[in-house]
């Protein structure tokens, strides 16, 4: 009949694990958009980011306030189906007899389209929310700047050290002050002020320059950013090879 290719054992079907081939695949995009969706959720509830939001839109039907990432908790509803329909043709395949049952017809006919749907919605709503994503640089250097003395202990302890400190003794010292720390963030909401406690402990021989030059964010992200241009010139090259099916707009009303 013309075909390119037949598969080369078969009787009155094609073996269904391809049905399973093809549900896993649609599965691992339900995976990929499921953590996406998890991670706007935490960072919207950091307020670092915000999906697209409506004019008129209704963020809570109890809060008024509310900005709920809705698109993103939708994606995560339908890509934990996506996930679970994929068991579907691997329960099919397995549970074929000697050459084939009827007991596959109707579960593929409903399990097969409807991922394809979800996957369709999915990917609908990531191109929506990642064409309008709000992102918010002062909330980010907020936090940053709110965690970075933490960060920072080990290579002030490095740098005391190299000075001639103790490393035990001024492990210890960072240990206690970062606990006082701590509970006067947590008990009283007060700022982290490990930096001045460090400052003014002369165990550790360093000058408020010194610490702050320690402190410096750009000293802790390591190849991050390098390993992102990398990945990011790959994604363009594939974009670039499949310039036809860019440029897709989607709308998306909750």
């Amino acid at each position: 009949m013309g075909f390119n290719s037949v598969y080369p054992v078969s009787g009155q079907t094609y073996s269904r694990k391809v049905d399973y081939y093809t549900l896993s695949v649609l599965s691992g995009i339900a995976q990929s958009a499921y953590k996406f969706s998890n991670d706007i959720r935490l960072l919207s509830h950091l307020k670092e980011v915000e999906e697209p939001f409506e004019s008129t839109q209704v963020g809570s039907s109890a809060m008024a306030y509310k900005r709920n990432p809705m698109r993103s908790e939708r994606i995560a509803s339908l890509a934990r189906y996506v996930t679970v329909d994929a068991l579907n043709p691997a329960l099919t395949t397995s549970a074929q007899w000697l050459e084939r049952t009827l007991d596959d017809s109707a579960n593929r006919r409903i399990s097969i389209p409807e991922a394809f749907l979800s996957v369709d919605a999915i990917l609908s709503l990531y191109i929506n929310i990642a064409s309008g994503l709000n992102v918010y640089p002062k909330v980010i250097e907020k936090h940053l700047n709110e965690e970075l003395p933490f960060m920072a202990t080990e290579n002030i302890l490095m740098y005391s050290v190299k000075k001639g400190g103790d490393r035990q003794a001024l492990h210890e010292r960072i240990r206690l002050h970062s606990m006082e720390a701590v509970k006067k963030i947590k008990m009283d909401g007060c700022k982290n002020d490990l930096i001045s406690r460090i400052s003014a402990d002369k165990a550790f021989n360093v000058t408020e320059d010194e610490l702050n030059n320690l402190m410096r964010a750009e000293g802790f992200t390591g190849r991050a950013k390098e390993q992102t241009e990398e990945f990011l010139s790959e994604v363009r090259t594939l974009l670039d090879a499949n310039k036809e099916l860019l440029g897709v707009d989607v709308n998306i009303t909750v």
